[in-house]
């Protein structure tokens, strides 16, 4: 078995750094594959991306649904049409503008999302519990830092009725989107 670097030899150690996030990146793909099992046949890891945009944003146009993907709009098209033919996506007119179209998560698609987060959550609340509480704390503000550095908002809490969208800042979402 290799020897492990001590911490205070690596922190201020680029290389060291990069190593552990991709080492960290792999387990919570890993974790991210595993809670999508259930749902696989029916729904790819990009799509359930999408459905979290819906979820996190309701309804949506689909040129801003795919700004956020960072896909063509003709890609997320062509993924919101799978959605839709596997009964977690729909299509409405917006109320406020009858040229426009919204997208919006069905019943069985909203069940979805929340069955595979909770399944995500789950797995690594374990994997958490794991860890002595002086490493929870020190994981909760270098993780903290870390999404902040990369532009990613903190997760909202468990009673926050305002969660924010995926891959983008609240404050660039929010001018964008005004």
């Amino acid at each position: 078995m290799p020897e492990r670097e001590t911490p205070a030899e690596g922190l201020d150690d680029v290389d060291a750094v990069t190593r552990a996030v991709l080492a960290a990146s792999r387990l919570l793909v890993a974790v991210s594959a595993r809670s999508l099992a259930e749902v696989e046949e029916r729904v790819t890891l990009p799509q359930f991306r999408m459905l979290m945009v819906l979820f996190t944003r309701g309804d949506t146009k689909l040129v801003t649904l795919a700004d956020h993907l960072r896909v063509a709009p003709s890609t997320a098209m062509r993924m919101v049409d799978r959605l839709i033919a596997a009964g977690l996506a729909d299509r409405r007119a917006n109320p406020d503008n009858r040229r426009e179209t919204l997208l919006r998560l069905t019943d069985e698609g909203r069940r979805t999302v929340e069955n595979v987060s909770a399944r995500r959550r789950a797995e690594v609340a374990t994997i958490v519990e794991r860890l002595a509480p002086h490493q929870r704390a020190a994981l909760v503000e270098a993780l903290t830092a870390f999404s902040e550095a990369g532009g990613e908002p903190l997760g909202p809490a468990p009673d926050d009725p305002e969660p924010q969208p995926l891959g983008r800042p609240a404050d660039v979402t929010a001018a964008r989107d005004a």
